[in-house]
């Protein structure tokens, strides 16, 4: 019996030219309003955003009135509470500023600690014999901004990461906005810092992306055209484009030295905002160009990726690939994301042995 094995939507890594392993990618690309616009594998595939939520999760953090109430708190916080930190001393030290700022301590903190995903800070640390704790996780930031949502709130802090405290309400009622999805359309698990984390329709996190970057174009255009009474609407407006501004702004905080999130937004220089999610997940928005034009976008786009078995070097290379091939930056730009596009894989010798090859199309749907 012959079982025959899919070759198509995937990565593909090699030895020698032989197929070591075939790591399956799903995508979903929409415009500002929702329409699919492309896809590779299945676009609808329910995916847990883990940390690709961040962006999201810091509008709702914003919207309780935190930054106004706290002064002290900037845009260089803000891209840290969308931050999947690499615990760097710059990324410990601002959260635990935060918290400073709020009155608030690092046993206010719901999550824990845990190695660092940066390999350099990791060996300074087992150097120093040092166990790290909750302001270390990589996601500090952002349980510091919702300490500081609820604050502003005038609610406890204490439970603020349950399901159903009135900060983790606020957080779902915005996703589901969002998204375009309602109720139980979204479903929640919990995260590895020990929040929420919304599930969802690839399509629908393409969504999500698509509107926070739409809001950076609108906002501009209405600063172009000089100042204006804001409505409600355009206050979520402008929050969103607040978190995409802080993003694109200090991408140093929202990743870390080397991280692909920090790259692909520093090379993109303000054209867009990525990322990264646990278990191999990807948001991206794009901000509306000629290029978006070309696809028939109507404004920014959104892009969603998930790979099947969670890799994150794999993650990397698709969505570097993905852009290219929508021609969404420059070849200098894509260039600079080499590393990450095309690695090479060598032994320990030093000695190239193999590479990635992108085995999926991205289709048109329109």
């Amino acid at each position: 019996m012959t079982i025959s094995t899919p070759t198509t939507d995937c990565i593909a890594t090699d030895r020698s030219g032989i197929t070591e392993n075939r790591h399956f990618v799903h995508a979903a690309i929409t415009d500002s309003t929702g329409r699919l616009l492309l896809a590779v594998g299945d676009p609808h595939r329910v995916t847990l955003l883990r940390s690709a939520a961040k962006p999201a999760q810091g509008v709702a953090i914003l919207e309780t009135g935190c930054f106004e109430r706290f002064p002290g708190l900037d845009d260089r916080d803000l891209a840290l509470v969308c931050a999947s930190h690499s615990s760097e001393s710059v990324h410990v030290g601002r959260a635990s500023g935060m918290l400073k700022i709020i009155d608030a301590g690092e046993g206010d903190l719901a999550c824990g600690g845990h190695p660092s995903i940066s390999e350099v800070v990791n060996r300074g640390w087992i150097r120093a014999d040092y166990v790290p704790s909750a302001i270390d996780n990589n996601c500090s930031g952002k349980h510091a901004g919702m300490l500081a949502g609820c604050r502003a709130l005038g609610t406890e802090l204490q439970g603020y990461h349950s399901p159903d405290h009135l900060m983790q309400v606020r957080v779902k009622n915005l996703v589901e906005e969002l998204s375009g999805l309602e109720g139980d359309e979204v479903r929640w698990g919990i995260d590895g810092c020990n929040l929420p984390a919304p599930a969802m329709p690839l399509h629908n996190m393409a969504r999500v992306y698509a509107v926070v970057a739409g809001a950076a174009d609108s906002v501009s255009k209405s600063e172009e055209s000089g100042p204006k009474i804001l409505s409600s609407s355009s206050s979520r407006t402008q929050a969103l484009s607040r978190v995409f501004h802080a993003m694109s702004s200090y991408p140093e905080l929202v990743g870390g030295h080397g991280r692909f999130c920090t790259e692909l937004m520093r090379a993109f220089k303000g054209a867009l905002i990525g990322k990264v999610g646990a278990d191999g997940c990807y948001g991206v928005g794009v901000r509306a160009s000629e290029a978006t034009k070309r696809l028939g976008a109507v404004g920014a786009i959104g892009i969603a990726v998930k790979i099947e078995d969670g890799n994150l070097a794999v993650l990397y290379s698709a969505v570097a690939e993905i852009l290219e091939r929508m021609k969404i930056g420059s070849e200098e730009i894509i260039g600079a994301l080499k590393a990450f596009h095309r690695p090479e894989i060598s032994n320990t010798a030093g000695v190239v042995t193999g590479g990635y090859s992108h085995m999926f199309e991205v289709r048109g749907l329109v």
